[in-house]
């Protein structure tokens, strides 16, 4: 396996791309190179990408993957688009910004990944000439954001009264969301698909993921997703992919597992500690898994547990890879080492004072099935990422923590000091329950969430966690992109919830993100 850990980053890319090759010179010689002749045909068992940090892996557990008969890197609608296309290997499954000027560049624009549909701002945008598309694919360039449009549900309890969209795309009946796309890696830890939860939804013909029919329902609901995506993103005409292929394009993506495995300050991750792919890959999980919802509401969210399930038990040390650097002696690797550490120390015990978080602090059960919430819930990193060692959130519970919120006082900047201008403004108004006209009861937010999806005013701007793993390989970060490092992700946290922290802790939990 380790024969692949050397000069390695090959990018598999949409049909009209070329293949870029980057040596990976910090992790030593003596391993395989990936060829121009063999980048666009396989996917190894293991194989090493550089990113800005070091170096991400992916372990392969369907072994040799040919991508010459993998449906998910076929051509199966009408525009070009793959799979692959916004699903890169070396972006730990996902595109960063950067390869995509890498691409624009290479294709002047037109590489699949740049299409009307969704890749342009708004579809009516002008795409003739250079700096037409340069215009149009802003937001994909600078955030690697993707345009979804949602129509308003039928049964809304909620009225759109105003869109402001300097794009362009301002109808009120199918809402312009731009948002980040999600990695196809590490699945199997999924509790909910895409940021909205929509294809595990009654509402899309999809199945919500619990502990009874899992991973029946993950299986059945990626599925879905691929034949959905196909149609939107790839303007498919519905035939493909067939169910069998469906089928190879879930079995293929559920075998993936991306950690980063090499820092450029701390070295090799699995050196005395558990970084890297190969362990998360071996990682156990079922839904509700160490879910501190489950604890507070355990009527709810069943069955909980940590080692099997129900057991009763919950920690809130949910990484433990690598607490045997915290003694690393005295030497510059070593002071990474440790400082590393401490940041995982810090998600892991660090005091937070939830409130005001949709989700939580106003219902607690995800699916509102609880009135009253709590209104200040102390809690640490893993109150809502509960699954050890992924991070993600074990049971559905999308929450809205503030990242599409802007601020009343000044529209450029949330309440946590993220830059969100880029995005629409949204203003929605509850419905009168009687006479059904909009009430006063109003909410402006950059992206509706899980209430595009289910029709609740209640649930407008909540959005699922992602999975942690593999994170120093796709940023920007969050659905929308709105933080470009992952220090501005730490920031954000300390100023939406008044931890403040010490130049030192936020250095060490940026160091330890950086290494997952």
């Amino acid at each position: 396996m380790r024969s692949f850990t050397n000069k390695v980053r090959s990018k598999i890319v949409g049909k009209k791309s070329p293949v870029i090759l980057v040596s990976v010179f910090l992790l030593g010689a003596g391993g395989l190179i990936a060829t121009a002749e063999n980048a666009n045909r396989i996917v190894p068992p293991f194989q090493i990408f550089a990113d800005p940090d070091g170096a991400l892996a992916t372990v392969n557990l369907n072994g040799l993957t040919d991508t010459t008969t993998n449906p998910f890197f076929q051509d199966l609608g009408s525009n070009g688009r793959r799979c692959v296309t916004c699903h890169q290997p070396s972006d730990a499954w996902s595109v960063t910004p950067q390869h995509i000027e890498e691409r624009f560049a290479a294709s002047n624009g037109m590489d699949p990944i740049f299409r009307p549909v969704d890749g342009a701002t708004c579809p009516s945008a002008g795409v003739s000439t250079f700096e037409e598309r340069r215009q149009a694919y802003s937001l994909l360039l600078s955030k690697g954001l993707i345009r979804i449009g949602i129509a308003v549900p039928p049964n809304a309890d909620y009225q759109v009264i105003s869109i402001y969209n300097r794009y362009g795309c301002n109808a009120t009946d199918v809402i312009s969301m731009y948002r980040r796309p999600l990695p196809t890696t590490n699945l199997p830890f999924l509790s909910a698909v895409m940021f909205d939860g929509r294809e595990s939804s009654p509402a899309t013909g999809t199945t919500k993921i619990v502990y009874n029919n899992y991973p029946t329902s993950l299986l059945s609901d990626l599925a879905h997703q691929s034949l959905d995506a196909t149609v939107g993103h790839a303007q498919g005409d519905g035939t493909r992919p067939t169910p069998e292929e469906q089928q190879q394009i879930v079995d293929f993506e559920t075998k993936l597992f991306t950690a980063q495995i090499h820092d450029r300050f701390a070295g090799d991750l699995r050196d005395g500690a558990k970084g890297g792919p190969a362990p998360l890959s071996a990682q156990p999980f079922f839904i509700s898994l160490n879910s501190s919802v489950h604890f507070l509401l355990p009527a709810f969210e069943q069955p909980g547990g940590l080692v099997t399930p129900g057991d009763g038990q919950f920690t809130s040390n949910i990484f433990n890879l690598y607490n045997k650097w915290a003694q690393a002696s005295n030497d510059d690797q070593s002071a990474a080492r440790r400082s590393i550490a401490r940041g995982e120390q810090l998600f892991n015990t660090l005091q937070i004072p939830i409130s005001g978080v949709a989700g939580i602090n106003d219902d607690v059960a995800a699916g509102g099935l609880v009135a009253g919430g709590i209104p200040t819930l102390q809690g640490t990193c893993g109150t809502c990422h509960d699954t050890p060692n992924a991070g993600n959130h074990s049971f559905p519970t999308p929450l809205n923590i503030g990242t599409g919120d802007p601020s009343p006082a000044n529209r450029s900047v949330n309440l946590g000091g993220l830059d969100v201008s880029y995005l629409p403004e949204i203003t929605v108004c509850r419905k009168d329950a009687t006479t059904g006209p909009a009430t006063n009861n109003c909410k402006t937010t950059t992206d509706l969430g899980q209430a595009l999806v289910d029709g609740r005013f209640d649930h407008v701007g909540k959005i699922k966690g992602p999975i942690l793993r593999g994170l120093a390989g796709r940023a920007p970060y969050f659905h929308n992109g709105s933080a470009s490092t992952l220090m501005e992700a730490v920031n954000f946290y300390d100023i939406r919830f008044n931890l403040h922290l010490s130049d030192r802790d936020k250095n060490d939990l940026a160091a330890f993100l950086r290494t997952l």
